[in-house]
């Protein structure tokens, strides 16, 4: 069994090596998120998950394999294109960061008991967004938000983090649009973090850890995209 470390508040910000930790990925666990622990993490190919237990902790994963979507394999269902087509949602990026979030949390998730996006998650994000490094993607029928996706924007790759909607295609339509993006900017993929059904069927793909950290490497050494996401 893999050691697993405490990330002390009042040392550093740092992470032990994730290719060290075992498949389920669990590296380490803090009391706290905070936006320069959130960066790093990212940035290592760590994600923040669940706050379980008496004391609950923050839990910091770097799954073996992890789930990427290489934006040229996007695949697009018939029920999909047909949306696309109809145009029948109107897309806006970092409109309501916050809103985008809360409605992520208090979707319905199969064979999860709780949402693990929580209030001082929020909060954090909100400052990741304020600092241009977090962005939503949203869908509004007839002014109402009815779904969307949010994640960061780190060298040239997007980390997805959580996505929901209230209307049939409304997320996936969101995520036609990141993929656009994505495409347009020679973004190197999009992080799924972990294999579901869904983003399956969009081509997401499962690959090692290993290779996803070299490819993680590879693209956070390039700035990341001076882009206007709010134009986008």
């Amino acid at each position: 069994m893999s050691k697993v470390y405490f990330l002390d508040d009042s040392d550093p910000v740092w992470f032990p090596d994730p290719a060290l930790s075992n498949k389920e990925g669990l590296v380490a666990v803090s009391e706290t998120l905070g936006t320069e622990r959130l960066l790093l993490a990212y940035q290592k190919g760590i994600f923040p998950w669940l706050k379980i237990g008496e004391y609950p902790l923050w839990h910091w994963f770097s799954p073996d394999p992890r789930f990427l979507l290489f934006p040229k394999n996007f695949k697009v269902s018939r029920s999909l294109k047909k949306a696309l087509k109809e145009k029948k949602f109107e897309i806006k990026t970092n409109k309501n960061f916050p809103l985008t979030m809360k409605s992520c949390a208090a979707s319905q998730r199969p064979r999860q008991e709780s949402t693990w996006i929580e209030k001082d998650m929020i909060e954090d994000y909100c400052k990741l967004n304020q600092m241009g490094i977090a962005h939503s993607i949203e869908a509004y029928y007839e002014n109402e938000l009815v779904g969307g996706l949010y994640g960061l924007c780190l060298g040239q790759s997007f980390f997805g983090e959580s996505m929901f909607y209230k209307m049939p295609e409304a997320s996936k339509v969101c995520f036609a649009k990141l993929v656009d993006i994505a495409i347009e900017n020679n973004f190197h993929f999009i992080d799924c973090q972990v294999p579901t059904p869904h983003l399956k069927k969009l081509g997401a793909i499962k690959i090692p850890r290993a290779d996803f950290l070299t490819k993680l490497n590879y693209s956070i050494t390039d700035e990341t995209k001076n882009l206007n996401w709010n134009m986008v």
